[in-house]
């Protein structure tokens, strides 16, 4: 949906696991409301989002269970690091977004949080279903057979 200006980002955080745990059907790039601590310790790289999700809560989007490390020279006005994010998008895309999340098995995961080409701390959020065993397992075998490929190519190239 959105433009990918991930050429110029410098990613902060990579959720290694939804590619596998979930079918993503569609992305969206969107702000997220931090603090200044939050935003040294993102800096720092020192962000987790492989067990966050974003939820719905009066016709907002919220980035869940994201964990920002505290920052390590601030003070008694340090964040907590798990607290709710209020993630920044247009209202269209809250609105398509709150009716495709109201079907069953949809939810929205964050693929990757990173700075933008700006400076600004962005999460790129998936529109996603999950995959069931079966499904699991044959993408690791297309993931298998990808590797074995490129192995038996060096081999007769070298």
């Amino acid at each position: 949906m959105a433009g990918n200006n991930q050429s110029t980002a410098k990613n902060v955080a990579i959720n290694r696991k939804a590619r596998f745990e979930y079918t993503v059907e569609e992305e969206f790039e969107a702000g997220i409301v931090l603090t200044g601590t939050e935003v040294k310790s993102l800096r720092a790289g020192k962000a987790s989002i492989g067990d966050a999700y974003a939820a719905a809560k009066d016709e907002e989007i919220w980035l869940l269970n994201a964990h920002i490390e505290e920052y390590a020279h601030g003070n008694r006005q340090n964040h907590e690091p798990r607290r709710p994010r209020k993630l920044l998008l247009h209202k269209k895309q809250i609105s398509k977004l709150l009716g495709r999340l109201k079907s069953k098995g949809t939810t929205l995961i964050p693929l990757t949080l990173y700075f933008n080409s700006r400076g600004l701390a962005k999460v790129r959020l998936g529109l996603a279903t999950g995959k069931k065993q079966y499904e699991k397992r044959d993408t690791i075998k297309k993931r298998d057979w990808q590797r074995d490929k490129a192995r038996i190519m060096r081999g007769k190239n070298g």
